[in-house]
């Protein structure tokens, strides 16, 4: 019995991990809730798939969220400050379809995964957006943090 119980304790201690989870240390999760109800013309675009929009409104985000129709009635939605540097004059990005580009150093992030698309390869750590929960009812998409 001592040999299964240590064993046990053997198992239990090597599958323990002590990686943390890394966050990004130039943007703050900042709580907030938004409704965005497709009835209206401002948000209509994402009753498609594939279309995404960027609302700027005081209070969402940092510096306002992207939001993306994935299909089948499934929505993602990403902070608009660059993730890989500390906000500033140029950190909000630019709408370009489903992509979304940082004007400060023209780094690329697709919309859909969240990752940058275009990492220099110069062995720094390169941060993907910021992911806020995305829910979908009733033609209203809701945004929180």
């Amino acid at each position: 019995m001592n040999r299964v119980l240590s064993i046990f304790l053997m198992l239990l201690l090597f599958s323990c991990s002590s990686d943390r989870t890394n966050r990004n240390p130039y943007l703050q999760e900042i709580g907030f809730r938004f409704d965005a109800n497709l009835n209206l013309p401002l948000y209509s675009p994402l009753t498609n798939t594939g279309s995404a929009i960027l609302v700027t409104s005081e209070g969402i985000g940092t510096r306002g969220v992207f939001i993306v129709n994935t299909g089948f009635n499934q929505f993602r939605a990403f902070e608009a400050s660059c993730p890989n540097h500390a906000p500033n004059n140029c950190s909000t990005m630019i709408l370009d379809g489903q992509i979304a580009t940082c004007s400060c150093e023209d780094y690329q992030y697709s919309l859909f995964t969240g990752q940058q698309l275009n990492k220099p390869d110069d062995g720094n750590r390169y941060y993907d957006m910021l992911e806020y929960r995305a829910t979908f009812g009733g033609n209203i998409v809701s945004v929180s943090n």
